[in-house]
């Protein structure tokens, strides 16, 4: 008993007084991996650069984008024309003789302007007889005000001599509104006398009405 006390006591080699494992087992794959300095996986330790070069693409695309026209700017061909004033839009109604005339008063502002834009350049295309007219509300307030545009977008179909026909807002969920329009009024006939216009309506006249800003109509 006592030779087995003294074998587990003091005499007996301590774990600190042994020679390390690299010595013992210097050929040991083990012991070669983990002399190898751990990394850790940090933040700090990503590259940095990424983000920087993703931030230089999106200025990229944004400046790309501006410097073409903006989507009010665009249009689907001979047949739709820009209106900058009330003298302009009295004339291109009276030039228009017998073709039917779609009138959309828009706002730059407005999403659902935006929305219905493309579909409506496709049914210019689609149509080139007749005359599509385009005016920014912004730029013709008041005579948008005398012709009781409240909402945007708005939509007058006119026709030679009998001048308006019709009047409606119109999203792109309601395009159908406008087939239908044109389906009714495109049709072949010949009115008597000169191109009415706006009728009696004075647009040219001299007054200040107090004005509120036009509503987009919901898409």
């Amino acid at each position: 008993m006592a030779d087995a006390l003294l074998c587990c006591g003091p005499l007996a080699p301590s774990y600190r007084d042994s020679p390390p494992l690299s010595q013992l087992y210097p050929t040991s794959p083990w012991i070669r991996l983990s002399r190898r300095p751990r990394v850790e996986a940090t933040a700090a330790a990503l590259p940095r650069h990424r983000p920087k070069r993703l931030a230089r693409l999106k200025v990229h695309a944004v400046v790309a984008e501006n410097d073409g026209p903006k989507w009010w700017e665009k249009n689907a061909g001979p047949n739709m024309i820009d209106i900058h004033s009330t003298q302009e839009f009295l004339d291109a109604l009276m030039q228009a003789g017998e073709r039917l005339v779609i009138v959309e008063f828009y706002g730059t502002w407005c999403g659902s302007c935006r929305a219905l834009f493309p579909k409506l350049c496709r049914t210019a295309q689609e149509h080139p007889d007749i005359l599509f007219l385009k005016i920014n509300f912004d730029e013709n307030k008041p005579m948008c005000k005398r012709l009781n545009v409240r909402v945007l977008p708005y939509f007058h179909f006119y026709r030679g001599a009998d001048g308006q026909l019709e009047c409606f807002s119109c999203s792109l969920a309601k395009f159908q509104k406008i087939k239908e329009a044109i389906a009714t009024h495109n049709t072949a006939r010949c009115s008597i006398g000169p191109p009415a216009g706006i009728g009696d309506l004075n647009l040219l006249e001299n007054s200040n009405p107090q004005e509120k800003p036009a509503e987009a109509s919901p898409r």
